[in-house]
């Protein structure tokens, strides 16, 4: 039996907890049963007529906000609900001055005595009132914004890019991992929020992941593998200085390996003594760079001077540039954008950009990959924000924002 999915969705008054519960309850929750647990200063119990029509069924917790609830009083209430509705979903809607801390804390202590799942932990933020919201309820307002997946900025059809911006940077420095739309509810649908919530899209990591791929692909070739089979059984040398060759050996006396390569595997049977001494160049290598050593020995020594298993992340060797909140473009811009950044030196050296911009039409996205050579552009659904990720070496931080967000 599936676990019942929990989604917490928070923000002070007037953020906009009404118009997006409706959306997500419309049009992306209509076929499953579910049930809203909020409190007497919610907003939603205002449109209680709403909610029935939608089947939606609403427990109103009287003892006030759960986040100020004794947890012992949530997981009876929500025991209750679970066994009389059999839910698939429950939506926590906390008071607007509540902790977000405490609310999750609640979920997480009740998860293994109820079969539930703690899915998604959403907070709306008013753009236009993220820096007075800051100030004056610091310790409420900032909880709610450090301890979300998914933060909402509402409003932001009527604001200004400078503003976004501005509340974004306020975000950032409270949390750093969070999804962030800045996208207006109505550009997105049901569906695609959902999709948002559950499933966020992270540029950086499909890109290292591509990266990585390439490798791998590139490494498991027959051209491109070094592989060693040594069958001795006395002593022998063999010394290997080629990139990618492989190599069967069957000798009968002294043998001795010392490979410098970059990437190999060693494979080594041998009945007596036998040193395997490897002096890599480079031990940077992804997940799928590795160098490899499966050693079979009775009586065998093995001095690689590094693990076995070891490499750097893509992380660790590609500088990265991410950037949200990326404005319109025309296809044209794009398109020359996307050029220069693959052809000239003024951003220094891409190996891959991916994103996803608003058309300056008002028609469906723009979404664009980029890799050495190709650049495919192609209209897509609205995202939860402009975003652009750029991987590559030494890159021009200041030179590609600036163009981005131009």
């Amino acid at each position: 039996m599936a676990k019942t999915k929990v989604d917490i969705i928070s923000g002070f008054l007037g953020a906009g907890k009404t118009t997006f519960i409706k959306k997500l309850l419309s049009e992306a929750l209509s076929g499953e049963k579910v049930v809203l647990i909020e409190n007497e200063f919610g907003e939603i119990g205002i449109d209680g007529g709403f909610l029935k029509d939608a089947g939606i069924e609403v427990r109103e917790m009287n003892s006030g906000c759960i986040c100020c609830s004794l947890v012992g009083d949530f997981a009876t209430s929500l025991k209750e609900i679970l066994s009389k509705y059999t839910p698939d979903r429950v939506i926590i809607e906390p008071s607007g001055v509540g902790k977000l801390s405490d609310v999750l804390r609640a979920v997480a202590d009740v998860e293994e005595e109820l079969e539930v799942a703690g899915n998604s932990a959403v907070t709306l933020v008013d753009v236009k009132k993220a820096k007075l919201y800051m100030k004056n309820f610091g310790e409420f307002f900032n909880n709610q914004v450090q301890y979300a997946k998914t933060i909402v900025l509402s409003r932001t059809d009527i604001a200004d890019q400078k503003k976004i911006d501005e509340a974004i940077a306020l975000i950032r420095e409270i949390n750093q991992e969070a999804t962030i739309i800045t996208t207006p509810l109505a550009a997105l649908s049901g569906e695609k929020l959902l999709e948002i919530l559950e499933h966020p899209i992270d540029l950086k990591s499909e890109l290292l992941k591509e990266i990585e791929e390439e490798h791998e692909h590139h490494h498991h070739h027959d051209e491109h593998h070094h592989e060693h089979h040594h069958h001795h059984e006395e002593e022998e040398h063999c010394c290997c200085h080629e990139e990618e060759h492989e190599h069967h050996h069957h000798h009968e006396e002294e043998e001795h390996c010392c490979c410098h390569d970059e990437e190999h595997e060693h494979h080594h049977h041998d009945e007596e003594e036998e040193h395997c001494c490897c002096h890599d160049e480079e031990h940077g290598h992804h997940h799928d760079e590795e160098h490899e050593h499966h050693h079979h020995h009775e009586d065998g020594h093995c001095c690689c001077g590094h693990d076995h298993h070891h490499g750097h992340d893509a992380d660790e060797v590609f500088d990265s540039v991410g950037l949200e909140n990326v404005p319109a473009f025309t296809e044209e811009r794009l398109k020359a954008l996307l050029t220069r950044l693959a052809e000239s030196e003024d951003f220094g050296t891409v190996v891959r950009a991916k994103g996803m911009v608003p058309s300056a039409d008002g028609g469906a996205w723009f979404h664009f990959d980029l890799v050495p050579g190709e650049t495919e552009i192609r209209r897509g659904a609205a995202e939860a924000s402009g975003k652009v990720c750029v991987i590559g070496s030494e890159l021009k931080e200041e030179a590609i924002t600036r163009e981005f967000k131009a």
